[in-house]
C-alpha cells in the first residue's frame, strides 16, 4: 500500500532560491494581467508566435521546473580545484590492408 504523506526533509532540501522564485512569480503575475487586460496579448504575433505561450506558458513552466527540479549545488572543493586529466597522446588509426574487391559479373 503506497503512502502519500509529504516528506518534510525532502521538501526542505528542494527549496528554491527565494529571489529567483519571487522573480518568476512576478513574471507569471505580470503575464496573467497583460493577457487578461489586453486583447492584443491573446493573439498571434508574426515575430513571437502565440502570445499567451510567452506571457503565461513559459513563465509557468519555469516556475514548475524551479520547484520540481533542484539546481545542482557546487561544493567548495570542486569550485577551487577542478578535476584535471593528464595529457595523453591522440589515438591513431591502425593500418589495415585493403581487402581485394570482387567485381560482380554482368550476365
Amino acid at each position: 500500500m503506497p503512502v502519500f504523506a509529504a516528506n518534510p526533509t525532502r521538501r526542505a532540501a528542494s527549496a528554491a532560491d527565494p529571489g529567483l522564485d519571487r522573480a518568476v512569480k512576478q513574471a507569471v503575475l505580470i503575464g496573467l494581467i497583460v493577457v487578461l487586460a489586453l486583447p492584443t496579448a491573446r493573439g498571434y504575433s508574426a515575430w513571437l508566435g502565440w502570445m499567451p505561450l510567452w506571457l503565461l506558458g513559459m513563465p509557468l513552466t519555469a516556475w514548475w521546473t524551479l520547484h520540481r527540479f533542484r539546481l545542482p549545488q557546487r561544493s567548495a572543493a570542486v569550485a577551487i580545484h577542478p578535476v584535471r586529466r593528464r595529457p595523453r597522446a591522440q589515438a591513431r588509426r591502425r593500418f589495415q590492408p585493403a581487402a581485394p574487391h570482387r567485381l560482380s559479373r554482368a550476365a
